[in-house]
Order: C-alpha cells, then structure tokens, then sequence
C-alpha cells in the first residue's frame, strides 16, 4: 500500500491512540482502520511509522512494560526488595490497561526490552547476587509476574474477601475461614509472592 509523502501523524500518537481504543472498546475491536479513523487520518498514514498491525501491537506491549518507574534502591543485602518494587509496578501498569493485557503474552517484556534486562543483570552483580543464578531470578520474575497480573487483569478487581470470588461458606467451611482471616490484599498477596520467589532463591544457594 502506498504511503503519503509526508507522516501526518507521529508514532507516539498511534500508539497512545491505539491504547486508547483497546482501553474503552476491548482488544478485539483494535484493527487498523479503527485506529485510522480515531486519529482522523486514512490507513496509509500510518505505514510510515509500522509495516502492520503487529508491529503497533507490540509497540504497545512496549509502552506498557516500559513505562514503569524504576525503584530508586542500592544495590546491596536486600536486594529482593528492588524486584519486588520493580514487578509491582509492573503490576500497576499492566492492571491500568486491563484489556491490552493479553498483548503482554505475545510480545515479552525480554524480546522488547532486552536493555534494561541488562540493567537488571547489573544491579544482581553489583549486589553480589552469583551471576549462576541470574538468568534463573530474571527468567523466574517475568513468567511469575506476567503469570499472576495477567491473570488478575482478566478478572474483575476484589477485595481481600473475594479474593476467592465462589467460595460457599457452608460447603467451603476452610476457605471461608481463611478468607475472613487474611488481611492482605490482592497487591500485597503479589508482593509477598515474588518476595517469597526471590529469596527462596537465595536460601536454596546457602542450603547448597
């Protein structure tokens, strides 16, 4: 297809525009006129910037998984305590856009963002972390993280006590006292599982 001489739009803008549709009318509406006509231009514009719909989807993965604030901590003795910020605003990004959630499984955050993988690897070496163990904690954190928000974006928000949403006090007698005894949410029950994850890592070298 042909492109007009000169972009009237900026990639910026197609791909805020394209968060935009998917966030009010769902992923499966997102097509490449539907974002044309959004942006007031015809589907050629926006060859200048992507060759498909591909490309746009996943420089909205892109945007998602990059847009989180990286913890301001030293690396150090504690340094679980950065991963566990870092995925939580992952969390937090990925939960602000529900319906372009499931973009996140086809295009990784490690084929997109492979630099500040690097910094992460970085900041592991920089605290001691033994570099066998790096690509376990890396690999570990993405596919637990991506796991768990994805899954929780699917659903609709609860609360501490709907965390399990079906559960029948007469039949589920356990589960209903387990649920009316935790005080965690739903972001602290996450925090505390990729808590759980990091340094269980590292009591597993010591026992080694």
């Amino acid at each position: 297809m042909a492109r007009p001489s000169k972009p009237l739009i900026s990639r910026a803008a197609a791909v805020a525009a394209s968060i935009e549709i998917i966030d009010s009318e769902g992923l499966d509406a997102f097509s490449l006129p539907r974002l044309a006509k959004h942006l007031g231009v015809r589907a050629p514009s926006l060859y200048h910037h992507f060759s498909d719909k591909s490309e746009i989807l996943s420089a909205v993965a892109q945007h998602i998984a990059g847009a989180i604030a990286i913890p301001r901590r030293k690396p150090g003795p504690d340094w679980p305590e950065y991963f566990v910020a870092l995925s939580s605003n992952l969390r937090r990004s990925i939960l602000k856009h529900r319906n372009a959630a499931p973009i996140l499984l086809q295009y990784l955050p490690r084929d997109l963002l492979i630099g500040s993988y690097e910094e992460t690897a970085r900041f592991l070496e920089a605290s001691n972390v033994p570099t066998r163990l790096h690509v376990q904690i890396l690999d570990g954190m993405e596919r637990l993280t991506l796991g768990a928000v994805l899954t929780e974006a699917m659903r609709k928000p609860s609360t501490k006590s709907t965390i399990f949403p079906n559960v029948d006090p007469e039949s589920q007698p356990l589960l209903t006292r387990a649920l009316a005894e935790n005080e965690m949410t739903s972001k602290q029950l996450f925090e505390e599982m990729v808590r759980s994850f990091l340094y269980g890592v590292m009591r597993n070298e010591t026992v080694d």
